[in-house]
């Protein structure tokens, strides 16, 4: 993953820990203190948010512990690879876009950071500027061809 996606998830982690686990530790306690726990909504409610916040916990560290973190900065070549910033030039339309290829956790179509996983960057990984590539969409089968590859 790319240093600003290990940041964010190091980011979250942090909110988690510091934020949300007090604030459901509080919520629980004062659930308690309305009595009967078998029918508090209140209770079973706070619980089912620890437990979701737990897991979360549980699974950022794991994938914090396993990040390969690559700094695009630092790589060159002339054919797609992680990291990668590739403007393409769609077929039909002549319309350029650019997206940058990013692990899945900061995958964000919006922003153009697009999955190493996705169809798209699979079908561009090691292909280099002129190349033309055929990708099927939940819309139709779409071709780009590869107008640009920077690595920033």
């Amino acid at each position: 993953m790319t240093a600003r996606g290990f940041n964010r998830l190091q980011e979250e982690l942090k909110h988690l820990k510091t934020v949300e686990r007090p604030n459901v530790i509080k919520a629980i306690a004062e659930a308690r203190e309305h009595g009967d726990l078998s029918e508090n909504a209140e209770y079973h409610a706070a619980r089912e948010r620890q437990s979701f916040i737990e897991g979360r916990v549980m699974e950022l560290e794991d994938k914090i512990s396993r990040a390969e973190v690559i700094d695009p900065s630092k790589l060159s070549g002339n054919a797609v690879k992680f990291g990668a910033s590739v403007t393409l030039a769609d077929e039909d339309t002549d319309e350029e876009v650019t997206y940058q290829i990013v692990g899945q956790d900061e995958s964000d179509i919006k922003q153009g950071l697009i999955s190493i996983t996705s169809p798209l960057a699979r079908a561009l990984i090691a292909k280099t500027v002129g190349d033309m590539v055929e990708v099927t969409t939940p819309g139709g089968s779409k071709s780009y061809e590869i107008v640009g590859i920077d690595f920033k």
